[in-house]
């Protein structure tokens, strides 16, 4: 039986694309590259890190000297990118019975429907992220992105029609097609289109990770705005009522935590889609959670996920990691990382 490892099994590896895009964060690029080094330190405590990064300063934008003092667990690959999004470029990993069943899917990407070229070098960056990771390379007929399927572990798959039945993605095919080709790609059984809204703000129209993040298979958390004036409000409460009628209707029975936003901020008249659903899962141990710079907002997303999370793992550590610049590239943490789960036995050559 083949599935796609849900983000809170033992994990290889995370997977990190050292940012060098400044047209991402326009007029603030210069907080990023600290940002995201405290990142890859914070991963590494307990996760080994691979790194992309051009060896060519020039088209890298990363001084070697701040590698000087990382931990072992952080290793370099030299791979060329466009932009630092790794979730929505990087691979899907699918497992099986045995290490011949796995393999690794390498999805069509052309930039969220083609909004920012080029996305070229993005596109080519996951076969090389799968033949260093040492997978058997997959190349699917979708063009999707990581951020659009959010996987429990046990074949149920929730996404959003916007970002995968469109014509600038994937012209022509129909929710059932799309449907059937994700079966039997992934071996997902169950797809779930939560097409409620999405956030302001958000370039990616309305990636899953925004919205709504199982912490186990019975349990998941979902973006909601408390606000009645905020633009976000209605859609995100569509998003509730349809989940929580799913939720109860699918088995094992889902229950629908709900987890508020921040309150609507603005980078040069933008606002910027803040979602603490964003979070990062470094596997069964340890959780990271965006954090927006306001002290109360974040606190209380910070103590909803613990307490969801500690149902199913009662030892699960929760922590913030500031994301106030890093937002204003319109992602966060899990759109800045990618999950590599472990091979279910020993391979009979070295993977990463």
């Amino acid at each position: 039986m083949k599935r796609v490892p849900a983000d809170w099994e033992p994990q290889q590896a995370i997977w990190i694309a050292w940012p060098h895009n400044e047209k991402t964060w326009p007029g603030r690029f210069q907080f990023i590259p600290s940002g995201f080094l405290q990142l890859v330190n914070t991963i590494s405590e307990s996760t080994q890190v691979n790194l992309l990064a051009s060896q060519s300063p020039d088209r890298s934008g990363l001084d070697r000297s701040l590698l000087a003092g990382l931990a072992s667990s952080v290793r370099l690959h030299d791979v060329d990118t466009n932009d630092c999004w790794i979730r929505d470029y990087g691979p899907t990993f699918v497992v099986g019975d045995h290490v011949a069943g796995c393999y690794a899917i390498d999805w069509k990407y052309n930039a969220w429907g083609g909004k920012y070229p080029p996305w070229q070098q993005d596109d080519a960056a996951t076969a090389a992220i799968i033949q260093e990771a040492g997978w058997q390379r997959l190349q699917a007929d979708l063009c999707l992105e990581g951020g659009a399927l959010e996987f429990d572990g046990t074949g149920r798959l929730l996404t959003t029609s916007n970002c995968v039945l469109t014509r600038t993605r994937n012209p022509g095919w129909t929710r059932r097609q799309v449907e059937r080709r994700l079966g039997e790609l992934t071996g997902v059984h169950e797809v779930v289109w939560v097409d409620g809204g999405g956030l302001q703000g958000d370039d990616t129209d309305g990636h899953i990770d925004q919205l709504a993040r199982f912490l186990d298979p019975e349990n998941l958390v979902i973006a909601v705005c408390d606000d009645p004036e905020d633009e976000n409000h209605i859609g995100l409460e569509q998003n509730v009522d349809l989940l929580s009628r799913w939720a109860e209707d699918t088995s094992p029975a889902v229950n629908v935590h709900r987890l508020p936003i921040p309150a609507a901020r603005f980078v040069q008249g933008q606002r910027v889609p803040e979602s603490y659903c964003n979070f990062l899962r470094l596997g069964p141990e340890r959780i990271l959670v965006p954090c927006f710079g306001q002290p109360g907002a974040d606190q209380r997303a910070i103590e909803t996920i613990q307490a969801v999370a500690a149902i199913e793992n009662p030892n699960v550590s929760v922590t913030g990691f500031d994301c106030v610049e890093l937002v204003w590239g319109l992602g966060a943490l899990h759109c800045a990382s990618s999950n590599q789960p472990m091979l279910p036995v020993q391979p009979d050559h070295p993977s990463l």
